[in-house]
């Protein structure tokens, strides 16, 4: 081997060393946009995201050890059978500790999870930036329903048929104000810009977003889900 190659392939090897090393420290750095990465609910949001929290279905016992260690108060909710409804993974987060959900949130432990990252990194932010303090409170339509997309008596089951959705209505500052998405969407005042802040952050947590910019059957609520989509989002 002639000293010049020696010397080309040292300089490559040296250049892979060097690339490995970079993407090992950003990986570090920015653990949701690598997808090999452990999930962890306080890691800041990244791409891969929805991914790894999509790779919580069907391991519980994953799930709940994730909101264990960041200490989300849960307990596990009994599973429901009925017909092609129902679920095995739910948990009830109780209202003892942060936002309070009104009613008690039973949801998959995704929506759970995704709820956690919800709150701390979008919620709490816009509600400070927006208004100066905290929510306080979050209304909801509920999680759990037997019924299908739309509605009608056919087609695909929803979400909420395997508590894999929930619809949040409105959301209380701690002050008392209320914010709902039926009466302060449109518009360009600041109600309006904190209830798009909180879709649109939610767009990089969920499967599927779905606000009044979708159609009149959302016009008040957003539906927040975790169906299976390759880690990719559906938001509108």
């Amino acid at each position: 081997m002639t000293l010049e190659r020696f010397a080309r392939r040292l300089f490559f090897l040296l250049l892979l060393i060097a690339l490995g090393l970079g993407l090992f420290e950003y990986a570090r750095r920015h653990p949701g946009d690598v997808p090999w990465t452990p999930l962890a609910l306080n890691d800041p949001i990244g791409r891969f995201t929805p991914l790894k929290l999509g790779r919580l279905r069907g391991d519980l016992a994953q799930c709940r050890s994730l909101l264990d260690a960041v200490g989300q108060s849960h307990a596990p909710a009994p599973p429901v059978r009925a017909g092609e409804c129902g679920y095995t993974d739910g948990v009830r987060l109780p209202n003892a500790d942060g936002i309070a959900y009104d009613p008690t949130v039973v949801a998959s432990c995704r929506i759970a999870a995704g709820l956690f990252m919800w709150e701390k990194q979008v919620v709490d932010p816009a509600a400070w930036r927006h208004f100066g303090q905290p929510v306080t409170r979050i209304e909801t339509y509920g999680t759990y329903s037997c019924r299908r997309i739309g509605g009608g008596c056919e087609g695909r089951y929803s979400e909420h048929a395997s508590a894999n959705a929930i619809d949040i209505a409105a959301f209380r500052l701690a002050d008392g104000r209320r914010i709902g998405v039926a009466s302060d969407w449109t518009g360009k005042d600041t109600e309006a810009a904190f209830l798009r802040d909180v879709r649109d952050g939610a767009c990089r947590i969920f499967t599927t977003i779905l606000s009044p910019d979708y159609n009149a059957a959302h016009r008040d609520h957003l539906h927040f889900d975790q169906a299976p989509r390759g880690g990719f989002a559906f938001c509108r």
